[in-house]
């Protein structure tokens, strides 16, 4: 499967095995290179420093294939320039930036080579990272785990292609190989997956959060903006339920005042994190689980292998069944 993104990385699908926090780790990310695809994870997975450092030296000796590596770069990550630093020096090939200014990642990955997809929402963000030498987008669109964006993908992908000349990558709600059949035909160079991913054996998350992905529907996914201030996807639990989806309005309107905002975001950031952290790790009442709505066709726990494997023979069927429908 040729596209500009798998020519670009040098990979045999266009499928990204996306940046979970707390859920990516060494097996999934080496298991999805293995398969074609392209492993990535989210450099504040591994803490201290020097777990980070061991885990991407262990990824690089056991596959030879790209990987991938998320850097936080707004000013909650405090080690934004370290993270970047030691996944260069490891020979990382693709690093996807988020929430926030990517041009520094930008300057130091190409110097050296390697490639930055940026997360964006919406044109104007898209048009900024492009300026900055972006080599693609990450459009995330409705539907997506975690820090989802408000436009349907079927809007998002084909307008971002039409104004700016990069690889676009759908996120959000893929979860079958159709839809990665739907986002080629949409413009897409390729799709970015992760909710699937959950439900893999080499997952290192608690077996409640698997089970709670195979069984929910999409409409138990709800956006919150309690885990980090900017609205995340969250599988809908009685703890979600009881504190509810917004900022409680104190830190609201911190967060919106000019003069304590770079204090408060951080401090949400924090909490969020240890939410989730609490949650992945084992079975807790304050239960907050990232899943996007792609839900709904997962139905079972499988291989990091077998999940890749699947999308694209589905894909290929997608492929043939719109084919005959076209020809008549």
């Amino acid at each position: 499967m040729k596209t500009k993104m798998t020519e670009l990385l040098g990979i045999s699908y266009p499928i990204i095995g996306a940046p979970m926090f707390l859920v990516s780790n060494v097996d999934m990310v080496v298991a999805i290179s293995e398969a074609g695809g392209i492993g990535t994870f989210p450099a504040l997975n591994y803490r201290p420093i020097e777990a980070y450092r061991e885990a991407l030296r262990e990824m690089k000796s056991r596959t030879r294939r790209p990987i991938g590596v998320n850097v936080i770069v707004n000013k909650s990550n405090t080690r934004a320039k370290d993270d970047l630093r030691l996944a260069l020096d490891a020979g990382v090939e693709l690093f996807i930036t988020s929430l926030g200014h990517p041009g520094e990642v930008i300057r130091e990955a190409h110097a050296q080579g390697a490639k930055v997809f940026c997360d964006v929402t919406n044109l104007d963000h898209a048009r900024k990272c492009a300026e900055l030498g972006a080599d693609g987008l990450v459009a995330v669109g409705s539907g997506a785990g975690g820090h989802a964006g408000p436009i349907s993908p079927l809007v998002l992908v084909p307008w971002l292609a039409r104004e700016i000349q990069l690889p676009i990558i759908l996120a959000g709600g893929v979860a079958h190989g159709s839809q990665i059949a739907a986002a080629l035909a949409l413009g897409a160079a390729g799709v970015h997956v992760g909710t699937r991913f959950i439900a893999s054996h080499e997952a290192r998350v608690d077996a409640a959060y698997k089970d709670a992905v195979v069984k929910a529907s999409p409409e138990e996914i709800v956006m919150t903006t309690r885990v980090s201030g900017t609205p995340a996807a969250v599988i809908r639990t009685p703890y979600i339920d009881k504190v509810g989806t917004d900022l409680p309005l104190a830190l609201e309107v911190l967060k919106r005042n000019p003069l304590t905002k770079k204090y408060v975001v951080p401090l949400i950031h924090y909490l969020g994190m240890k939410q989730l952290e609490q949650a992945a790790d084992r079975p807790t009442w304050k239960t907050v689980w990232s899943a996007g709505q792609s839900v709904g066709l997962i139905d079972e726990v499988a291989s990091c292998r077998e999940i890749v494997e699947r999308l694209v023979s589905e894909c290929e069927m997608a492929v043939e069944a719109t084919s005959q429908a076209v020809r008549g």
